[in-house]
């Protein structure tokens, strides 16, 4: 039992780490690429919709509905997901309200600016995905955990596809901190930080967690994670993306990070 257990740590740590593979990305590129960073973005946000729309969100209702039945179980995972919408939107009104994400500075980027950053939206944008993403993964660490002490094989499968996903998260994350603080290592960091949340949700699960864990709170959790994760990329990446945009290309990273992270989920099944 002790070595399944310590075998699924470390495929919950090697899923949770991936994150900096994408995160590296930013050290292969500059910050006066406005091309790259108008793909990006829009990579981002393709990455956060689909992933929540069509991965999440469904698993948060099947989830809630075996536990409460179809009809509360659906609304419970409806209201969870406005729910999550409306806390992210008042840390962005209440909370954060002197970075406003809509005063664009401009949509150059010039290094040879002072080192203070240069775009306090894009620093913001990043804190607010690196956060859902952070609390994104938390579960998911838990689930891998879970999934491992129960099928090791499966365990696997789903710390692989998990991997897999997590490098354009890594990416959402580290694009805009990079822009925003001309910091590459801060940058990867800080992505490199959300992912490792994955296996603290496993040592949290297993030390604390694990007797009072049920599908209802899974359900509730991963329900309002999709609703901040699509709030951002409505409110906080598409726009951006598209105030840096020279020929469409916001909409051509929004395609490529939802058939990425499409590809990634179909390796899970």
């Amino acid at each position: 039992m002790e070595q399944e257990v310590i075998i699924a740590f470390l495929l919950t740590l090697f899923a949770g780490l991936s994150t900096g593979i994408g995160s590296l990305l930013v050290f292969c590129t500059k910050t006066s690429n406005t091309k790259f960073l108008s793909f990006s973005l829009g990579f981002s946000a393709g990455v956060m919709i689909y992933v929540s729309l069509v991965d999440i969100f469904p698993v948060a209702q099947e989830s809630l509905v075996a536990e409460l039945g179809s009809k509360m179980g659906s609304w419970l995972t409806v209201t969870s997901f406005f729910a999550g919408m409306i806390l992210i939107m008042f840390i962005d009104k209440c909370i954060l309200k002197e970075n406003d994400p809509h005063q664009l500075i401009d949509s150059k980027v010039n290094r040879n600016q002072s080192n203070k950053a240069p775009h306090a939206e894009l620093l913001k944008m990043g804190t607010f995905t690196a956060i859902a993403m952070a609390i994104h993964n938390f579960p998911e660490g838990i689930a891998t955990l879970v999934s491992a002490l129960q099928d090791p094989v499966l365990g696997v499968v789903i710390a692989v596809a998990i991997a897999i996903h997590n490098i354009p998260e890594g990416i959402a994350v580290a694009v805009p901190i990079y822009y925003a603080t001309n910091d590459k290592r801060k940058a990867f960091r800080i992505s490199l930080l959300t992912g490792l949340t994955e296996p603290l949700g496993a040592i949290t699960a297993y030390l604390l967690l694990m007797p009072f864990l049920n599908d209802t709170m899974f359900g509730i959790i991963f329900a309002m994670v999709a609703g901040i994760m699509v709030y951002i990329s409505l409110d906080e990446l598409l726009p951006a993306a598209k105030k840096y945009d020279g020929a469409q290309l916001s909409m051509y990273g929004l395609i490529c990070g939802m058939a990425v992270i499409a590809i990634s989920i179909l390796l899970l099944m």
